[in-house]
Protein backbone atom coordinates (compact mmCIF):
# COMPACT_ATOMS: atom_id res chain seq x y z
CA UNK A 1 0.00 0.00 0.00
CA UNK A 2 1.65 3.52 -1.26
CA UNK A 3 0.96 6.08 1.72
CA UNK A 4 -0.56 9.58 0.34
CA UNK A 5 2.38 11.88 0.04
CA UNK A 6 2.12 14.36 3.06
CA UNK A 7 0.49 18.09 2.73
CA UNK A 8 2.24 20.80 1.82
CA UNK A 9 1.50 23.27 4.95
CA UNK A 10 0.01 26.71 4.19
CA UNK A 11 1.71 29.69 3.25
CA UNK A 12 0.99 32.87 5.96
CA UNK A 13 1.01 36.43 4.64
CA UNK A 14 -0.54 37.59 7.89
CA UNK A 15 0.40 38.37 10.85
CA UNK A 16 3.91 38.24 9.70
CA UNK A 17 6.90 37.44 12.28
CA UNK A 18 7.93 40.07 15.16
CA UNK A 19 4.88 42.82 14.59
CA UNK A 20 1.54 43.90 16.18
CA UNK A 21 -1.40 42.22 14.52
CA UNK A 22 -5.07 43.24 14.59
CA UNK A 23 -5.92 39.40 14.06
CA UNK A 24 -5.69 39.07 10.70
CA UNK A 25 -4.93 35.33 9.31
CA UNK A 26 -4.55 35.46 5.93
CA UNK A 27 -2.59 33.16 3.36
CA UNK A 28 -2.72 30.37 0.81
CA UNK A 29 -3.29 26.87 1.55
CA UNK A 30 -2.02 23.93 -0.12
CA UNK A 31 -4.54 22.12 -3.10
CA UNK A 32 -7.26 19.74 -1.55
CA UNK A 33 -7.39 21.90 2.16
CA UNK A 34 -11.30 21.54 3.09
CA UNK A 35 -10.85 23.08 6.61
CA UNK A 36 -8.70 25.78 7.95
CA UNK A 37 -7.73 26.01 12.10
CA UNK A 38 -5.89 29.01 13.72
CA UNK A 39 -4.70 28.32 17.33
CA UNK A 40 -2.49 29.63 20.17
CA UNK A 41 -1.06 26.63 22.06
CA UNK A 42 -4.37 24.12 22.42
CA UNK A 43 -6.83 26.87 21.59
CA UNK A 44 -8.55 26.96 18.94
CA UNK A 45 -9.77 30.78 17.54
CA UNK A 46 -10.73 29.69 14.05
CA UNK A 47 -11.94 26.61 12.37
CA UNK A 48 -13.17 27.18 8.81
CA UNK A 49 -14.33 25.70 5.83
CA UNK A 50 -12.25 26.57 2.42
CA UNK A 51 -13.16 26.45 -0.86
CA UNK A 52 -10.46 27.20 -3.13
CA UNK A 53 -6.99 27.95 -1.73
CA UNK A 54 -7.13 31.58 -0.06
CA UNK A 55 -8.46 32.23 3.32
CA UNK A 56 -8.56 35.24 5.31
CA UNK A 57 -10.09 35.20 9.09
CA UNK A 58 -10.21 37.55 11.52
CA UNK A 59 -9.55 35.98 15.39
CA UNK A 60 -9.23 37.96 18.44
CA UNK A 61 -5.43 37.42 19.24
CA UNK A 62 -4.13 37.86 22.74
CA UNK A 63 -2.59 41.37 24.29
CA UNK A 64 0.82 39.72 24.45
CA UNK A 65 3.15 37.85 22.03
CA UNK A 66 2.32 34.84 20.58
CA UNK A 67 2.73 31.92 18.09
CA UNK A 68 0.09 31.59 15.77
CA UNK A 69 -0.19 28.21 14.27
CA UNK A 70 -2.53 27.55 11.21
CA UNK A 71 -3.29 24.38 10.27
CA UNK A 72 -4.75 22.98 7.16
CA UNK A 73 -6.75 20.06 6.78
CA UNK A 74 -7.71 18.18 3.65
CA UNK A 75 -11.07 15.46 2.33
CA UNK A 76 -8.41 12.69 3.48
CA UNK A 77 -8.11 13.99 7.23
CA UNK A 78 -4.35 14.90 5.89
CA UNK A 79 -2.49 17.56 7.99
CA UNK A 80 -0.19 20.22 7.76
CA UNK A 81 0.82 23.65 9.34
CA UNK A 82 2.68 26.77 9.44
CA UNK A 83 3.73 28.81 12.94
CA UNK A 84 4.46 32.56 12.94
CA UNK A 85 5.35 34.69 15.52
CA UNK A 86 6.28 36.34 17.57
CA UNK A 87 2.87 37.99 17.16
CA UNK A 88 1.60 40.86 19.47
CA UNK A 89 -2.21 41.23 19.51
CA UNK A 90 -4.17 44.08 19.16
CA UNK A 91 -7.78 44.61 18.87
CA UNK A 92 -10.17 43.51 15.61
CA UNK A 93 -11.90 46.46 15.65
CA UNK A 94 -9.12 48.81 16.25
CA UNK A 95 -7.44 47.23 12.74
CA UNK A 96 -10.41 48.79 10.61
CA UNK A 97 -9.40 52.84 11.86
CA UNK A 98 -9.00 54.86 9.03
CA UNK A 99 -8.79 58.04 10.53
CA UNK A 100 -11.32 61.17 11.38
CA UNK A 101 -11.18 64.82 12.33
CA UNK A 102 -11.27 66.27 15.27
CA UNK A 103 -13.69 67.22 17.16
CA UNK A 104 -14.39 67.98 21.20
CA UNK A 105 -16.33 66.01 23.56
CA UNK A 106 -17.82 68.24 25.59
CA UNK A 107 -18.18 66.14 28.56
CA UNK A 108 -14.88 64.97 27.81
CA UNK A 109 -13.43 68.36 28.09
CA UNK A 110 -14.90 69.46 31.12
CA UNK A 111 -13.03 66.73 33.05
CA UNK A 112 -9.72 66.95 31.48
CA UNK A 113 -9.91 70.74 32.69
CA UNK A 114 -10.58 70.18 36.10
CA UNK A 115 -8.12 67.21 36.03
CA UNK A 116 -5.32 69.49 34.72
CA UNK A 117 -6.35 72.64 36.70
CA UNK A 118 -5.81 70.40 39.90
CA UNK A 119 -2.48 69.55 38.90
CA UNK A 120 -0.01 71.75 40.40
CA UNK A 121 2.17 72.70 38.29
CA UNK A 122 1.71 73.41 34.09
CA UNK A 123 0.29 70.43 32.05
CA UNK A 124 -0.64 69.97 28.17
CA UNK A 125 -3.15 67.31 27.22
CA UNK A 126 -4.29 65.98 23.96
CA UNK A 127 -6.44 62.79 23.92
CA UNK A 128 -8.83 61.63 21.20
CA UNK A 129 -10.83 58.77 19.90
CA UNK A 130 -8.91 57.41 16.61
CA UNK A 131 -12.11 56.09 15.34
CA UNK A 132 -14.98 58.82 16.32
CA UNK A 133 -12.67 61.51 16.17
CA UNK A 134 -14.17 63.33 19.76
CA UNK A 135 -11.48 64.69 21.81
CA UNK A 136 -10.16 67.34 24.67
CA UNK A 137 -7.39 68.88 24.53
CA UNK A 138 -6.11 71.98 27.23
CA UNK A 139 -3.01 73.99 26.89
CA UNK A 140 -2.06 71.52 24.04
CA UNK A 141 0.37 73.64 22.20
CA UNK A 142 2.26 74.98 24.77
CA UNK A 143 5.83 73.40 24.38
CA UNK A 144 7.45 71.68 27.12
CA UNK A 145 11.10 70.18 27.54
CA UNK A 146 10.61 66.73 25.46
CA UNK A 147 12.93 64.42 27.48
CA UNK A 148 12.26 60.78 25.94
CA UNK A 149 9.34 61.37 23.75
CA UNK A 150 10.99 62.35 20.70
CA UNK A 151 12.82 58.86 20.71
CA UNK A 152 9.45 57.45 18.64
CA UNK A 153 10.35 60.41 16.44
CA UNK A 154 13.91 58.95 16.08
CA UNK A 155 12.58 55.48 15.76
CA UNK A 156 10.16 56.69 12.68
CA UNK A 157 13.26 58.03 11.24
CA UNK A 158 15.14 55.34 11.37
CA UNK A 159 12.37 53.36 9.85
CA UNK A 160 11.88 56.18 6.80
CA UNK A 161 15.59 55.14 6.03
CA UNK A 162 15.74 51.70 6.76
CA UNK A 163 14.37 49.61 3.48
CA UNK A 164 11.64 47.20 5.18
CA UNK A 165 11.58 45.93 8.83
CA UNK A 166 14.81 45.68 10.65
CA UNK A 167 16.44 42.13 10.64
CA UNK A 168 15.99 40.20 13.84
CA UNK A 169 18.85 40.46 15.80
CA UNK A 170 20.88 43.23 13.86
CA UNK A 171 22.05 46.43 14.58
CA UNK A 172 19.30 48.54 14.41
CA UNK A 173 16.75 46.31 15.84
CA UNK A 174 18.89 45.82 18.65
CA UNK A 175 19.24 49.79 19.18
CA UNK A 176 15.91 50.27 18.65
CA UNK A 177 14.55 48.20 21.16
CA UNK A 178 17.28 49.49 23.60
CA UNK A 179 16.00 53.10 22.94
CA UNK A 180 12.34 52.52 23.21
CA UNK A 181 12.03 49.80 25.69
CA UNK A 182 14.54 50.49 27.70
CA UNK A 183 15.04 54.36 26.96
CA UNK A 184 18.68 53.99 26.72
CA UNK A 185 20.33 57.48 25.37
CA UNK A 186 23.43 56.04 24.01
CA UNK A 187 21.13 53.60 21.77
CA UNK A 188 19.05 56.72 20.32
CA UNK A 189 22.29 58.51 20.31
CA UNK A 190 23.63 55.83 17.98
CA UNK A 191 20.26 55.29 15.81
CA UNK A 192 20.65 59.42 14.99
CA UNK A 193 24.40 59.00 14.05
CA UNK A 194 23.51 55.95 11.74
CA UNK A 195 21.14 57.89 9.56
CA UNK A 196 22.09 61.44 10.47
CA UNK A 197 26.07 60.71 10.17
CA UNK A 198 25.79 62.04 13.86
CA UNK A 199 23.53 63.63 16.94
CA UNK A 200 23.37 66.71 15.48
CA UNK A 201 23.00 65.41 12.15
CA UNK A 202 20.26 63.08 12.59
CA UNK A 203 18.12 65.58 14.80
CA UNK A 204 18.16 67.71 11.27
CA UNK A 205 16.76 64.48 9.79
CA UNK A 206 13.71 64.48 12.60
CA UNK A 207 12.94 68.06 12.51
CA UNK A 208 12.51 67.26 8.65
CA UNK A 209 10.52 64.64 9.81
CA UNK A 210 8.44 65.87 11.63
CA UNK A 211 7.76 68.90 9.30
CA UNK A 212 6.69 66.51 6.73
CA UNK A 213 4.17 64.86 8.84
CA UNK A 214 3.19 68.48 9.43
CA UNK A 215 4.34 68.92 13.37
CA UNK A 216 5.47 72.24 13.62
CA UNK A 217 5.98 72.54 17.20
CA UNK A 218 8.44 69.85 18.13
CA UNK A 219 12.02 70.32 17.77
CA UNK A 220 15.44 67.67 17.95
CA UNK A 221 17.84 69.99 19.65
CA UNK A 222 20.95 67.31 19.56
CA UNK A 223 21.54 64.10 21.00
CA UNK A 224 20.67 62.84 24.45
CA UNK A 225 23.05 63.01 27.90
CA UNK A 226 24.53 59.73 28.61
CA UNK A 227 26.26 58.41 31.81
CA UNK A 228 29.09 58.29 29.06
CA UNK A 229 -18.81 72.10 21.50
CA UNK A 230 -21.39 70.03 18.60
CA UNK A 231 -18.62 69.85 15.96
CA UNK A 232 -16.39 72.41 17.69
CA UNK A 233 -12.79 71.24 16.85
CA UNK A 234 -10.54 69.91 19.52
CA UNK A 235 -8.94 73.31 20.89
CA UNK A 236 -4.97 73.19 20.37
CA UNK A 237 -3.85 76.59 22.34
CA UNK A 238 -1.27 77.86 24.43
CA UNK A 239 -3.05 78.84 27.98
CA UNK A 240 0.21 78.28 30.03
CA UNK A 241 4.13 78.40 28.64
CA UNK A 242 6.80 76.59 30.50
CA UNK A 243 9.94 78.45 30.72
CA UNK A 244 13.06 76.28 30.20
CA UNK A 245 15.73 77.93 27.91
CA UNK A 246 17.27 76.32 24.90
CA UNK A 247 16.71 72.42 23.92
CA UNK A 248 14.42 69.91 22.87
CA UNK A 249 11.04 70.77 22.70
CA UNK A 250 7.61 69.15 22.01
CA UNK A 251 3.69 69.20 22.81
CA UNK A 252 0.80 67.53 23.48
CA UNK A 253 -0.78 67.87 20.18
CA UNK A 254 2.35 66.77 18.15
CA UNK A 255 3.18 63.95 20.25
CA UNK A 256 -0.54 62.65 19.91
CA UNK A 257 -0.44 62.93 16.11
CA UNK A 258 2.87 61.14 15.84
CA UNK A 259 1.00 58.33 17.85
CA UNK A 260 -1.63 58.46 15.59
CA UNK A 261 0.20 58.33 12.49
CA UNK A 262 2.28 55.33 13.54
CA UNK A 263 -1.08 53.57 14.21
CA UNK A 264 -2.40 54.72 10.94
CA UNK A 265 0.50 53.84 9.15
CA UNK A 266 -0.07 50.29 10.39
CA UNK A 267 -2.71 50.14 7.99
CA UNK A 268 -1.14 51.57 5.38
CA UNK A 269 -2.94 55.07 5.92
CA UNK A 270 -2.05 58.25 6.88
CA UNK A 271 0.65 60.31 6.25
CA UNK A 272 3.27 58.06 6.83
CA UNK A 273 3.39 55.39 3.54
CA UNK A 274 4.25 58.29 1.64
CA UNK A 275 7.31 59.33 3.80
CA UNK A 276 7.82 55.84 2.97
CA UNK A 277 7.09 53.61 6.07
CA UNK A 278 5.60 50.46 5.30
CA UNK A 279 2.85 48.66 7.05
CA UNK A 280 5.16 46.23 8.23
CA UNK A 281 7.61 48.59 9.36
CA UNK A 282 4.67 50.34 11.38
CA UNK A 283 3.30 47.25 12.88
CA UNK A 284 6.78 46.06 14.03
CA UNK A 285 7.59 49.59 15.44
CA UNK A 286 3.92 48.95 17.53
CA UNK A 287 5.49 45.95 18.82
CA UNK A 288 8.23 47.45 20.29
CA UNK A 289 6.15 49.99 21.69
CA UNK A 290 3.69 47.52 23.09
CA UNK A 291 7.26 45.55 25.08
CA UNK A 292 7.24 48.67 27.43
CA UNK A 293 6.31 47.43 30.51
CA UNK A 294 5.91 50.93 32.24
CA UNK A 295 2.10 50.76 33.42
CA UNK A 296 2.29 53.59 36.12
CA UNK A 297 1.09 56.35 33.55
CA UNK A 298 -1.19 56.19 30.80
CA UNK A 299 -2.02 52.72 31.98
CA UNK A 300 -2.20 53.74 36.10
CA UNK A 301 -5.72 52.85 36.10
CA UNK A 302 -6.90 51.16 33.05
CA UNK A 303 -6.70 47.63 34.32
CA UNK A 304 -6.45 44.82 31.70
CA UNK A 305 -8.64 45.63 29.53
CA UNK A 306 -6.97 48.14 27.95
CA UNK A 307 -3.41 47.72 26.33
CA UNK A 308 -0.97 51.23 26.28
CA UNK A 309 1.62 51.14 23.80
CA UNK A 310 3.87 54.49 24.47
CA UNK A 311 6.59 56.23 24.90
CA UNK A 312 6.97 58.14 28.77
CA UNK A 313 9.95 61.10 29.20
CA UNK A 314 11.22 63.05 32.23
CA UNK A 315 13.74 64.74 33.51
CA UNK A 316 14.12 67.01 37.10
CA UNK A 317 10.99 69.39 35.69
CA UNK A 318 9.32 67.71 33.43
CA UNK A 319 7.36 64.04 33.19
CA UNK A 320 5.21 63.26 30.33
CA UNK A 321 3.68 60.35 28.71
CA UNK A 322 2.11 59.99 25.12
CA UNK A 323 0.70 56.89 23.37
CA UNK A 324 -1.94 54.55 22.10
CA UNK A 325 -4.48 52.88 24.08
CA UNK A 326 -6.17 49.87 22.66
CA UNK A 327 -9.45 48.24 23.88
CA UNK A 328 -12.14 45.68 22.56
CA UNK A 329 -14.34 48.66 20.90
CA UNK A 330 -11.00 50.60 19.18
CA UNK A 331 -8.54 52.78 19.93
CA UNK A 332 -7.39 56.28 21.40
CA UNK A 333 -4.15 58.51 21.27
CA UNK A 334 -3.31 60.25 24.39
CA UNK A 335 -0.44 62.87 25.20
CA UNK A 336 0.26 63.89 28.92
CA UNK A 337 2.91 66.74 29.60
CA UNK A 338 3.33 68.29 32.86
CA UNK A 339 6.33 70.64 34.19
CA UNK A 340 7.24 72.48 37.14
CA UNK A 341 10.21 74.48 38.15
CA UNK A 342 10.73 73.02 41.86
CA UNK A 343 10.31 69.28 40.03
CA UNK A 344 7.88 66.97 39.04
CA UNK A 345 6.91 63.31 40.41
CA UNK A 346 4.00 60.79 40.77
CA UNK A 347 1.36 63.60 40.81
CA UNK A 348 2.10 63.70 36.93
CA UNK A 349 1.58 60.14 36.74
CA UNK A 350 -1.56 60.27 38.46
CA UNK A 351 -2.67 62.71 36.42
CA UNK A 352 -2.00 60.98 33.61
CA UNK A 353 -3.46 58.24 34.43
CA UNK A 354 -6.65 59.71 35.24
CA UNK A 355 -6.97 61.61 32.00
CA UNK A 356 -6.66 58.24 30.22
CA UNK A 357 -8.99 56.52 32.32
CA UNK A 358 -11.60 59.23 31.68
CA UNK A 359 -11.25 59.27 27.95
CA UNK A 360 -11.48 55.32 27.86
CA UNK A 361 -15.11 55.84 29.86
CA UNK A 362 -16.17 58.35 27.95
CA UNK A 363 -14.92 56.51 24.39
CA UNK A 364 -16.53 53.30 25.64
CA UNK A 365 -19.75 55.50 26.87
CA UNK A 366 -20.74 57.17 23.35
CA UNK A 367 -18.46 54.56 21.08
Amino acid sequence: MIDAPALPPPAIVAPAPREASFGLVAGTAPAGTRRVIVRIGEQVLADSPLRGRSFSLRVELPRRDVNVRVTAVDALGRRSASVVGPVFGLPPAAGSISGAGGRQDAALARTVRALARGFRGISGVYVQDLATGRGAAWNARARFPAASTLKLAIAVTALRAQHGKPAAGSRLDTLLRRMLVHSDNDAANAVETWFGGSTSGGSAVVNQTMRALGLTDTLMYGGYETTRALQAPIPVRVDAQPSFGVGKYTTAWDLARLARAVHLAAGGAGPLPGLGVTGPEARYLLRLLAQIEDRGKLGRFLGSSATVLHKAGWIDTARHDSGLVYFPGGAFVAAVMTWSPSGVGTSSDVLAGRIAAAALKRFRSVG
